[in-house]
């Protein structure tokens, strides 16, 4: 896919979040360690998502910056990629390694639409558990998109910190695994030929399904969907830009939000921050089937852009206990 050139992120700060905000991400207990920052060469670095992306094209105005965390026995290994000539753009995330279409769909986007990519390095393999996985825990394995916590300030922070100052909005980019549960979908039976345990066929007390009313690509595959929060106590239609993509003829789904399970979209919606993840059906590491997984994340992502890009005055506050 050739690099586009598209509009400039449409960005807005705000002065009253920046101080609530940085206070949140520079809460630090004993233990916990502001992220070491080392840059790197990225057509040199040791990892499977670099090595398939080697042409110094895609790199250009791009500066690549290694994180390292530790927090008590927990060891944290990121990726910061920044956009310098449109740094004020989203804050895209990749927290899960062995999702190898985020990593190539997020280069599509932080060069369309700038702003900072926060990457979660499971290993220079992808081939074992480890690259979804932080086994660098001192006990057992901890899933990085299970460890969102006002009490994971090292982890939190690391992944957060570029929105200090700036108000970003947060696009998180996952693939789901096949064989999904038909148990898991309980509000009259299950629909369409999904196959990700996150997909628009997913419906319970906690997900809410809205699925587009045609099913034309990207949203032919019942897991394409984009995923949007809310808390318990508000409305469905409080999530954060969902009516507007639902409207749009997107697979939209609702995630109802009572208490944390330690996801990144929890984490998100309790502190007043502006969330969307996109997601699609894992194709594999194949170079067809990393292409085939990112040009749908590519574009739903241009969709999320366009309608999400504008929200109201931020109300952050701590996340609820």
């Amino acid at each position: 896919m050739a690099w586009r050139s598209k509009p400039i992120w449409r960005w807005w700060r705000s002065p009253l979040s920046g101080a609530l905000l940085a206070a949140v991400l520079t809460a630090s207990p004993a233990g916990a360690q502001t992220a070491a920052r080392t840059p790197v060469d990225p057509l040199t670095v040791a990892d499977a998502d670099f090595a398939r992306n080697r042409d110094p094209a895609i790199w250009r105005d791009l500066a690549v910056t290694r994180l390292s965390v530790e927090e008590g026995p927990v060891s944290w290994r990121l990726f910061r990629i920044a956009s310098l000539s449109k740094p004020d753009g989203p804050l895209w995330v990749v927290t899960h390694d062995n999702e190898n279409a985020t990593f190539a769909a997020m280069l599509v986007a932080i060069k369309s639409y700038g702003g900072v990519a926060i990457i979660v390095d499971g290993g220079a393999r992808d081939d074992d558990d480890s690259a979804r996985f932080n086994w660098f825990t001192g006990g057992r394995p901890i899933d990085p998109n299970r460890h969102f916590d006002d009490r994971h300030p090292g982890y939190t922070g690391a992944v957060l910190a570029d929105l200090a100052g700036t108000q970003r909005l947060i696009v998180a980019l996952h693939t789901n695994e096949p064989d999904f549960d038909p148990g898991l979908t309980g509000c009259g039976g299950v629909r369409g030929q999904g196959a990700g345990n996150i997909s628009i066929r997913l419906c319970s007390q906690r997900w809410h399904p809205v699925a587009a009313p045609v099913r034309r690509w990207p949203f032919d595959d019942d897991d394409s969907v984009a995923l949007v929060p809310y808390l318990a106590s508000r409305p469905q239609a409080s999530a954060m830009c969902g009516t507007a993509l639902a409207a749009a003829g997107y697979n939209v789904l609702f995630e109802r939000v009572a208490s944390s399970d330690g996801s990144l979209s929890n984490y998100a919606v309790q502190h007043g921050l502006r969330y969307v993840n996109v997601e699609t059906r894992e194709l594999g590491s194949s170079p067809e089937g990393i292409a085939a997984a990112r040009d749908r994340l590519v574009a739903m992502i241009d969709g999320v852009i366009e309608r999400c890009d504008a929200f109201p005055e931020l109300q952050l506050r701590l996340a609820v206990r």
